[in-house]
């Protein structure tokens, strides 16, 4: 009962802000503002390993948004595949003699840097492999902007998600380290020439499962989260922070995944306890379209691995939890993290099997066991219609009815089956931690314009 009361807490905090939210989105003076010299400058870095297939495509999208001063940094992360070869080829890209890297934060060394005056804002970092943490830090150490910026690339930006995601840094410069994007699923979608033409479910089971999950985490959760400063985590798919405290935090970690909950963890930790005044906000109307896996080895491999990044970093901060000095971040989102995000699966684990345990030996009736079920299928269905609610209120991306249906189904077709198998990936990501098993998975690429798969692993 405690967690569905957290629960309804934040998706509270979610509507009440949606009002504001909604005016935002359908602000209409973006190419105003897309021209303003007041605009802060933002490097964009993508980490790129065994990309080829997608890689083109996303530095395309990229290279259009409407904002006035970017570039655009793509690391690659000693890929096995061609993702280097088909860059150089598609820009015509020549290594530079003196890139100017500085070296703010430890990173692997480059091997070189790429780029080509007639696209005077791209560059390529080719490195060896180091993992995602280690190419972002590489991508910190050549940018030339106050602001950067994450983006996965398998991941599209809308044309207009860097300049929304900046109106926000400029209602509070000062006070802003960092800013999330809304990840939407991109299965399913029509894509041409990097942008979104259409939007549309996804038309397999596990993708289209996953799209749920994520409106009901981004829009339910992270709204809510972020009105009270309580963000745990802003997404390694699309993400803005200002560089000089990422620096000051000795950037990203390297080694093991969760690098973008660990990055946000730093930065309310280094700003509660040097007593600076901010704000980890969340752009729900910055939007970045993502593949997501649409199998599910592959989807298996990506949840243990979030299993194995949010429990190396709740024992790594553990002392941040029930502690005053951290506020909301300390007395609330810690806790909750720990609690019923990191301990859940044993929690239902193991109340699962009393219930059986009482129901076989005749100590209670199947009766209280219907109605405790009842319960908490009620009250997780109700959030997810909550998180709709949320989107026709202030997106209404989703225009057609069946699609409405299709996800008020999916959302309670979850509960048998998918939430049982999310708990079971989180505890073998658990034990693949106790085990320091450190590997990224297997990971499939689909070209935005074919529908032959790629593999690759990391």
């Amino acid at each position: 009962m405690t967690v569905n009361l957290i629960y309804f807490s934040v998706l509270a905090f979610s509507f009440k802000n949606i009002l504001t939210v909604f005016r935002r989105a359908k602000y209409s003076k973006f190419n105003t503002l897309s021209g303003s010299e007041l605009v802060p400058s933002v490097s964009l870095l993508v980490p790129a390993y065994n990309e080829e297939v997608t890689i083109i495509e996303n530095v395309k999208c990229l290279l259009t948004l409407n904002y006035p001063t970017y570039e655009v940094i793509v690391i690659n992360d000693g890929s096995q595949d061609d993702t280097l070869g088909v860059l150089c080829r598609e820009f015509n890209l020549k290594a530079m003699a003196n890139p100017g890297i500085r070296n703010s934060i430890d990173c692997q060394p480059a091997n070189a840097v790429y780029h080509n005056p007639e696209y005077p804002h791209l560059y390529v970092i080719d490195k060896p492999n180091g993992g995602k943490a280690d190419s972002l830090n590489a991508g910190i150490n050549l940018s030339h902007y106050p602001l950067i910026s994450s983006i996965d690339a398998d991941s599209l930006l809308e044309k207009d998600a860097l300049i929304r995601m900046a109106r926000m840094y400029m209602e509070n410069p000062e006070e802003t380290v960092a800013i999330g994007g809304d990840v939407r699923i991109a299965n399913g979608c029509v894509i041409e020439n990097g942008q979104v033409k259409e939007v549309a479910l996804p038309r397999k089971m596990w993708p289209m499962f996953q799209s749920v999950e994520y409106l009901k985490a981004f829009l339910g959760g992270r709204i809510g989260w972020s009105s009270i400063n309580g963000l745990i985590i802003v997404s390694g798919a699309f993400g803005m922070f200002r560089k000089d405290y990422v620096i000051a935090v000795g950037g990203y970690r390297g080694g093991y995944p969760g690098e973008d909950m660990n990055i946000i963890i730093k930065l309310h930790r280094y700003m509660l306890e040097n007593k600076l005044r901010y704000r980890i906000a969340f752009c729900p109307e910055a939007v970045c379209w993502t593949q997501a896996p649409d199998t599910y080895h592959i989807l298996s491999n990506q949840r243990k691995r979030w299993g194995r990044g949010n429990l190396k970093n709740m024992i790594e901060n553990y002392d941040m939890a029930f502690n005053p000095r951290y506020k909301v971040m300390g007395l609330l989102t810690m806790p909750y993290n720990i609690i019923f995000e990191a301990l859940n699966p044993y929690f239902k684990l193991t109340g699962l099997l009393a219930l059986v345990g009482y129901a076989m030996l005749d100590m209670t009736h199947w009766r209280i066991l219907a109605v405790f079920w009842l319960i908490n299928f009620l009250s997780g269905y109700l959030f997810s219609i909550g998180a709709f609610m949320l989107e026709e209120l202030a997106f209404k991306r989703y225009n057609r009815l069946s699609d409405l249906a299709k996800m008020l189904f999916y959302a309670l077709f979850k509960f048998f089956g998918y939430h049982q198998l999310g708990a079971l990936w989180r505890i073998q990501g658990h034990i693949q931690y106790l085990r320091n098993n450190n590997s990224w998975g297997a990971m499939t690429r689909q070209s935005w314009k074919e529908e032959t798969p790629k593999e690759s692993a990391a």
